[in-house]
Order: structure tokens, then C-alpha cells, then sequence
């Protein structure tokens, strides 16, 4: 691969994940285990499940274009972009302005966590270990990172690794640091954010669709 393959597949996963990640269930983990635990000891336990889910899912694409022809995995790249796409642009139009049932679902969930633990976690590694298993399970079969997977299976590797894990940082970032304050927020303004996103999957599966 290129540079310039590297350069595009880095900026296409920084993008996907960006637009994403932000309002998504992980992002609420982050800012809700943040209000109760060191903030640093949750961001490097939240990001480092979503990097290493990030890596597994552009190993896997890269295998996946390596098994199959060029031209299956290039279309099944494309249809799954415009089925995301589709699936954002539709949410977004379905979705209320006040409708923040996702955000509910993991406080809900975090609380039955708590209630279920026999002490709760206080030292550096047990917060990490908490966010590292909390964050991975609920990214495995996200749509990002389905979606990875595809990007990984038509551009570089190594770019879409780590594109996909600055935009992990960014926003597992912006989680930490803003808590409760800015989940309320992003859950309030995650209509706007998933019809971007959808319109961005939709982007790339006409660049697909569009490119050798």
C-alpha cells in the first residue's frame, strides 16, 4: 500500500469512528463510569478494549480480502456501507428530539453491575479491568465495528488501525472529561450525529462503488 492508501484509510476510520462513537453506547460508559471512577484509570480501560476490538476487526478485514476475490470483498464492503448509511439516515429521521433511551439503558445497566458486584471497584486495575470488560462487550457487533472490518477489507491496514484508534481516543476522551453533563448532551444531539454518520457511510459506499 501507499501513502497515500495509508492517508486515506486512516482519515476514513478517523471519520467513521468519530461519527460513530459519539452518542453510542461505549461513549455512555465512558462518561457514566467517569463520574464515579478516576477519570484516567476508565479512559485507558475504555480505549484500550476499543483498540483492541479496532485491531481484531482491520485484521479481520485484511484476512477477509485476502480469502475472497477482490471483487467479492469489494462489494460486500460497498453493500455494507449503504446499509449503514441507510440504517443512520433512517434513525436519524425516526428518532425524537428528546429520546434518549440508549443512555437510560446503560445507566440501568452500570447500576445492575454495581447492585450484582460484592464490593465495588476502587483500585487502578480493577476500574480499568471494569472498563476494559464493559466497553468490549458492548462494542462486539457495533456497527462500527462491522463496519471496520469492511473498511480494513479495501484500504490499508495499518492506516484504518490507527485512524480508528485516534478516533477511539478522541472520543472516549471527550467522554471522561465532559461525565454526566455532556452524555446528557450527546444523547439530546444524537439524532443531528447519527444522520451524519449515516451520510458518511453512505459517502464511502459511493466512493466504493465509484473507485477501481
Amino acid at each position: 500500500m501507499t501513502t497515500t492508501a495509508f492517508v486515506e484509510g486512516l482519515s476514513k476510520a478517523f471519520g467513521l469512528i468519530v461519527l460513530s462513537e459519539i452518542g453510542d453506547k461505549t461513549f455512555f460508559i465512558a462518561a457514566l463510569m467517569a463520574m464515579k471512577r478516576r477519570r484516567v484509570d476508565v479512559f485507558l480501560g475504555a480505549w484500550s478494549a476499543l483498540f483492541a476490538m479496532t485491531a481484531l476487526s482491520a485484521c479481520a478485514g485484511t484476512m477477509s480480502a485476502r480469502a475472497l476475490s477482490p471483487v467479492v470483498t469489494k462489494r460486500a464492503a460497498t453493500g455494507l456501507f449503504f446499509a449503514f448509511g441507510a440504517r443512520g439516515v433512517r434513525d436519524a429521521c425516526a428518532r425524537g428530539d428528546d429520546d434518549d433511551d440508549e443512555l437510560k439503558e446503560v445507566e440501568a445497566e452500570l447500576a445492575g453491575r454495581q447492585r450484582n458486584a460484592k464490593k465495588k471497584a476502587t483500585t487502578s486495575w480493577a476500574v480499568f479491568a471494569e472498563a476494559f470488560a464493559v466497553t468490549f462487550l458492548a462494542e462486539w457487533g457495533d456497527r462500527s465495528q462491522i463496519a471496520t472490518v469492511g473498511l480494513a477489507a479495501q484500504s490499508d491496514v495499518a492506516g484504518v488501525t490507527l485512524g480508528g484508534a485516534l478516533g477511539h481516543a478522541v472520543c472516549t476522551g471527550v467522554a471522561v472529561i465532559g461525565g454526566r453533563q455532556l452524555a446528557d448532551r450527546a444523547a439530546n444531539a444524537e439524532r443531528v450525529v447519527t444522520g451524519i454518520g449515516g451520510c458518511l457511510f453512505l459517502l464511502f459506499g459511493v466512493h466504493a462503488l465509484l473507485s477501481g
